[in-house]
This record gives C-alpha cells, structure tokens and sequence, in this order.
C-alpha cells in the first residue's frame, strides 16, 4: 500500500490552489498546441472539430468542481 503520511501537513485549502494551478498548467499546455496539428487528416474543419474547446471547457468544469468542494 501506499504511504501518504507525508502529505499530512498539507492543508485542504493549499491543497485545492494546487491543483487548481495544475489545471491552469495544463490548460496553458493545451492553448500552445499549434491548430495545424489538431486539424490534421480532417477534410472539413467545423468548429467541434478543435479539441482546445474541448479540452478548456473539461478543466473549467473540472476546476469549478474543485473549487466549490
């Protein structure tokens, strides 16, 4: 099993900023995709088609949940 005594120091409150800031890393990971590699092999592009939206949208509501619980 895993031993996680060492986070026992932790605060829930610094906690969830943390992982908040991991969410905010990650979507700026995902914003400096280049567009021509998502878009690539499609023959019509449509809108739905960007996976930033996407991929935005998922760690707002993720990070939303987060930060009400």
């Amino acid at each position: 099993m895993l031993n996680f005594n060492w986070l026992a120091g932790v605060s829930v409150e610094s906690a969830k900023w943390m992982f908040l800031g991991i969410f905010t890393l990650i979507g700026v990971a995902v914003l400096l995709i280049p567009n021509k590699f998502i878009t690539e092999g499609l023959t019509e592009i449509r809108w739905w088609h960007n996976l930033k939206i996407w991929a935005i949208g998922l760690l707002a509501f993720i990070s939303v949940v987060y930060y009400i619980f």
